[in-house]
């Protein structure tokens, strides 16, 4: 229910009482949105009208991506390091430093100034321009084992 707003106009037109809601409701999910927008327009027909939908990413989403991206840099730092040292005999200890050196972040909204109005875009030119996107780099420094040291604590 904190999702979801209603707003309520009663109208006297000629001798019948007329009611129009709206109702807002934010998502999380656009499988349920589009399901819930079937589900309407089954059920009222024509005497419901569903609006485009505005796409918006929570500041708690955004922070999330920020952080996959920056563990995922981490990941693939440490899966090159681990080739490159299997390439030379050798094998990757415990991270010594890892250091987030660059964060870029782009798209992710719609700006009400572009020539095309949201109305006039497609779906999916909406959901493209909502998109967020995310990189980042980071400089990571192991701890680098020979093979035979690590034969010697095996035994």
């Amino acid at each position: 229910e904190e999702n979801m707003t209603v707003t309520e106009d009663f109208s006297r037109v000629e001798n019948t009482y007329q009611m129009e809601a709206e109702v807002c409701i934010i998502f999380s999910d656009f499988g349920k949105m589009q399901n819930v927008c079937n589900l309407l327009t089954e059920k009222l027909g024509t005497s419901v009208t569903i609006n485009p939908p505005h796409f918006y990413h929570t500041p708690e989403a955004i922070d999330t991506l920020r952080r996959q991206v920056c563990v995922t840099a981490v990941g693939n730092t440490r899966r090159k390091a681990q080739e490159v040292c299997r390439l030379f005999g050798q094998a990757l200890g415990k991270p010594l430093l890892i250091k987030e050196e660059e964060t870029r972040e782009w798209g992710g909204h719609i700006d009400s100034h572009l020539s095309h109005s949201a109305d006039s875009q497609t779906l999916q030119e909406r959901i493209r321009n909502a998109t967020a996107y995310a990189s980042c780099r980071v400089f990571a420094v192991f701890e680098i084992k020979g093979k035979e040291n690590r034969r010697n604590k095996l035994l």
